[in-house]
């Protein structure tokens, strides 16, 4: 059951209004560590060593049988995202059905890099899928929203993980699919091309391990996408002064040239950081979470109208 917190009503957390409320997001039906038993690679016991997933539900009778996990921005340095990101993001897809599981994954500030964060994201997928019977959903219908350095992780999982677990391993969750079904990401980090890449993010993957022309081509997103990569909603304003647009771009040209369903939504307004984008000024970007929605209709996520 959900809860109202600090006199808050869910309602005054609604799409338009989370952003200017600064909604506490403790509204969560609830939330697990990721890795109960400790994540691989831990550097110790503290909160920031052990990420975790906030459960959304939908209200009784409003599930579409789809789940998304949505992952924060913060240049994988910080997740400070998760307020003005991820939390009204996660609240406004379960108001439309979905379940929506926010993770908190593992970041550079903290001593982590990218195989931290990938190790988190692909857990996060396999964590959901596992207990799709559980929260009601389609176990081929997970998908991965992720904003600015979330939304590279995003892309990072659907371009990592096969379609299939590993049947052989020991670990029950690893014999589960880490591969989303479909992936949307906005103002992505795409790109550690130096022409064109959002620089602590390059720096906070990469970690203490040189920029070799492999490393740097094997996190480069647009390197990575393959016809085999599920189909992916790119969001982003030509107006963002942090990561450029050039970079959703270039995700989306490489998609469509190997076979990848793709779309990409440019738009004259907005900026980074905005998440909803429900900002009075920005009429166009504030149109995304409904063609979202279209999209995964025509995909047959989602129910046709």
């Amino acid at each position: 059951m959900r809860h109202v917190f600090e006199g808050m009503s869910l309602g005054a957390c609604a799409l338009g209004l989370v952003v200017a409320l600064g909604c506490t997001p403790h509204d969560f039906a609830r939330r697990e560590l990721l890795w109960p038993d400790g994540a691989p690679g831990a550097k110790g016991t503290a909160k920031a060593d052990r990420p975790e997933l906030f459960y959304y539900l939908p209200p009784p009778g409003k599930s579409n049988g789809a789940a998304a996990i949505v992952a924060p921005g913060g240049s994988y340095a910080h997740t400070g995202g998760l307020r003005p990101e991820a939390f009204p993001t996660a609240r406004w897809l379960s108001e439309q059905g979905f379940v929506a599981v926010v993770l908190r994954y593992r970041v550079s500030g903290d001593g982590y890099h990218h195989r931290d964060f990938l190790a988190d994201g692909q857990r996060a997928v396999q964590r959901v899928r596992s207990q799709a019977g559980e929260l009601g959903v389609d176990a081929g219908k997970i998908g991965f929203v992720g904003f600015s350095a979330g939304g590279h992780l995003a892309g990072f999982v659907a371009t990592a993980c096969p379609k299939q677990g590993d049947p052989a391993a020991s670990d029950p969750l690893a014999q589960v699919s880490c591969r989303p079904d479909f992936i949307v990401m906005v103002y992505p980090v795409i790109t550690l091309d130096d022409r064109w890449a959002h620089q602590r993010s390059k720096r906070s993957m990469l970690g203490e391990e040189p920029a070799t022309p492999a490393l740097v081509q094997g996190l480069s997103l647009e390197q990575r996408v393959t016809a085999d990569t599920p189909p992916a909603m790119l969001v982003h304003s030509r107006r963002d002064a942090k990561v450029v647009f050039h970079n959703s771009e270039l995700y989306d040209e490489a998609a469509r040239a190997r076979g990848a369903s793709s779309r990409l939504h440019l738009y004259d307004d907005g900026r980074h950081g905005v998440g909803l984008a429900q900002r009075p000024g920005m009429p166009q970007m504030a149109t995304w979470p409904a063609s979202m929605l279209a999209w995964l209709r025509e995909l047959g996520v989602l129910p046709a109208k």
